[in-house]
């Protein structure tokens, strides 16, 4: 049976006054579970605090919009305490305990894609809490915790108990978090709004990409990703990730049309996608985007950590490499009708301005 590739929204999971968590469902999309992906959005509010937690799946953290902070620990290393910004990426491998907050007015915040080929659920990221009402040690007797903790019991009931809240609480106004650290940046958080662009082409788009040539970190949780930016009513050029790679889309901002082409040049996905829509390319299928006038941005994972892609338009394409009889005797047309093929687009880019 045909798998729908038709883009979805997220839908709310748990939160309160401090902020949300919504996440995509397999159910939905059923793509999330035929690839091994998960897809959740962290929204916080101010003096939002997401409670530290560690997850069954690495993942690439992508911050969509605010201010905040997020405290990293890495197995058997110190908290990392980094200061984050529209644009951010970080790295989050397997075992890493996160806490996240928001010290602004503007809401933070942060898109979470990962692989979870390791999961305990196909298709879903399942986060395990160290506070809270689902905390890990809620579950252990006090015995054990006192033994663990080396705490009287009257103490354990306080530090488990204490803390009702499911996933995110609101901190009081004069708490005070810990303070970033520049330097903690450094190795955990590349920012794609920022970083030198890859590919800048005049009325057409921009792209930034996240390997391990910028950080490192990603060849732990095995997923690059990259930021493109779409100018208005400009087309991105036909390809497919050449490397057995799914791509993961999320759509940052403003609106287009996106067609994927599959198995024996079938059409199977044709629709517009707005801000806030996910949709997942499969292995080897084909997809080409065209924006509307306002332009579009998304923000993709790739499936491995240095991605390679195929065109099928433009400069780069594997046409222009293709010799002139080959063209000719597999699209059957005359020496003329392939001359003309190869003078258009040849020249440019993956981008492709709109017609004047």
């Amino acid at each position: 049976m045909a798998i729908d590739l038709s883009p979805k929204l997220a839908k709310k999971v748990y939160g309160g006054d401090g902020g949300s968590y919504c996440a995509w469902s397999p159910s939905d999309l059923a793509m999330l579970r035929e690839g091994n992906i998960g897809a959740a959005k962290l929204a916080l509010e101010k003096n939002g605090f997401a409670l530290p937690r560690y997850s069954d799946s690495a993942k690439v953290a992508y911050v969509l919009q605010g201010n905040g902070v997020a405290g990293i620990v890495l197995p058997e290393k110190e908290e990392k305490v980094v200061a984050l910004k529209k644009g951010d990426a970080i790295a989050l491998p397997f075992g890493v305990v996160t806490w996240w907050y928001n010290n602004e007015d503007t809401e933070l915040v942060v898109l979470l894609l990962g692989d979870t080929s390791k999961a305990h659920k196909t298709g879903e990221f399942t986060d395990f809490f160290l506070t809270g009402s689902h905390g890990i040690f809620t579950g252990f007797s006090t015995e054990f915790v006192s033994r663990a903790w080396d705490v009287d019991e009257e103490a354990v009931r306080s530090l488990v108990g204490n803390q009702t809240a499911e996933g995110i609480v609101k901190l009081d106004e004069s708490f005070e978090m810990p303070e970033p650290k520049e330097e903690h940046r450094e190795g955990f958080v590349y920012n794609c709004e920022e970083a030198p662009l890859d590919v800048d082409i005049k009325d057409g788009g921009k792209v930034v990409v996240l390997n391990t040539k910028n950080l490192p970190l990603v060849a732990e949780v095995g997923l690059g990703a990259d930021l493109v930016k779409l100018d208005g009513s400009a087309m991105c050029s036909p390809g497919f990730s050449c490397d057995s790679a799914l791509q993961v889309t999320y759509i940052v901002s403003g609106s287009g049309r996106v067609q994927i082409v599959g198995i024996d040049g079938q059409r199977v996905l044709e629709t517009t996608v707005k801000a806030g829509h996910l949709f997942i390319v499969p292995r080897f299928f084909v997809v080409s985007k065209i924006c509307d006038p306002d332009g579009m941005s998304w923000f993709s994972i790739i499936t491995t950590p240095n991605p390679v892609f195929t065109h099928l338009a433009g400069r780069t394409s594997v046409w222009k490499a293709l010799s002139p009889q080959v063209l000719e005797a597999s699209f059957k047309v005359s020496p003329d009708v392939e001359q003309l093929f190869r003078s258009k687009r040849m020249n440019e880019e993956i981008f492709f301005p709109p017609p004047k």
